[in-house]
């Protein structure tokens, strides 16, 4: 049995269709169990999810749910209480029978990482490799899925950043799903560490010129700095503060380090990674005012 804690998530919900359409069993967790998962409902022929109650800051509620269970997936959402909450779920994990742990991490997961959020990803990788526990990391750059929020800016003609002209990798959360259930559900994939990309980086000036192409209106990149693109998150995104921050170091981490596309996803999936074009073509009509 697979448990999947953050099933809810865009990861999630993709890895969840793929281990269905796999035929594994899948366990999924939720701390709205009365709320349906659309990645459990529908597939007459496909396996049913199980879908159960937990939460990551109660113990018990983790104890119970993973009994029977020997996999786990393991994806949070990144926020200031991540490490603390993760580290948890791998100590449960660790006494009642989990085998195997597929975590989500962060490129530049590190001890001296200059963002934090990465910085604590080593952190929760560190404290699994001293759990004993078989375990496969994950490193995912940035999702094409969260494109979608620049929606409000795009239909102001305006995509906002602090990354010059700094190319970024994207990858598409149904490939970082399908990579997952890779781990969870074949030996020659269990046990490695692997850097998920698509199979381009594009700068932002770039990405405005396709979103240009895409809607037929002029799209233009405005470069901020670091405080200036934090400050926009908070006042006209309403994000929170660690969130914006957030933001702002990854794309200052890309200035600094450019990023270039990996083969990984080609390599463990057999067949080349969603593009950007196509991700984007596939949700033009969510950048349309």
């Amino acid at each position: 049995m697979i448990v999947v804690i953050g099933a809810t998530g865009t990861t999630g919900t993709a890895l969840l269709h793929s281990l269905r359409t796999l035929d594994a069993p899948v366990r999924a967790l939720t701390r709205t169990p009365h709320r349906p998962l659309p990645a459990a409902a529908g597939g007459a022929h496909l396996r049913p999810v199980q879908v159960e109650y937990a939460d990551a800051t109660d113990p018990d509620s983790l104890r119970t749910a993973f009994q029977g269970a020997d996999q786990l997936f393991l994806a949070m959402a990144n926020s200031p209480d991540q490490v603390e909450l993760e580290t948890r779920v791998i100590d449960v994990a660790a006494r009642t029978g989990i085998g195997h742990i597929v975590k989500i991490s962060a490129p530049a997961a590190e001890p001296h990482s200059p963002v934090a959020v990465s910085r604590g990803h080593h952190t929760v990788e560190e404290h699994l490799r001293a759990s004993g526990l078989a375990h496969t990391v994950l490193r995912p750059y940035a999702f094409m899925q969260n494109l979608l929020r620049l929606a409000p800016t795009v239909a102001q003609g305006l995509v906002v950043g602090a990354m010059r002209d700094a190319p970024c990798n994207y990858v598409d959360c149904r490939d970082i799903g399908d990579v997952a259930a890779a781990a969870l559900t074949r030996a020659d994939v269990m046990g490695g560490s692997y850097t998920l990309t698509g199979p381009e980086a594009v700068a932002h000036p770039d990405l405005a010129a396709r979103l240009t192409a895409l809607t037929g209106r002029p799209i233009r990149y405005v470069d901020l700095t670091p405080d200036d693109l934090r400050d926009n998150l908070v006042r006209q995104a309403r994000m929170p503060a660690w969130l914006a921050a957030h933001v702002a170091e990854i794309q200052q981490l890309a200035v600094a380090r450019p990023e270039t596309p990996t083969s990984t996803v080609a390599d463990i999936l057999g067949r080349p990674p969603r593009t950007l074009d196509a991700f984007l073509d596939e949700h033009r009509d969510h950048f349309r005012p």
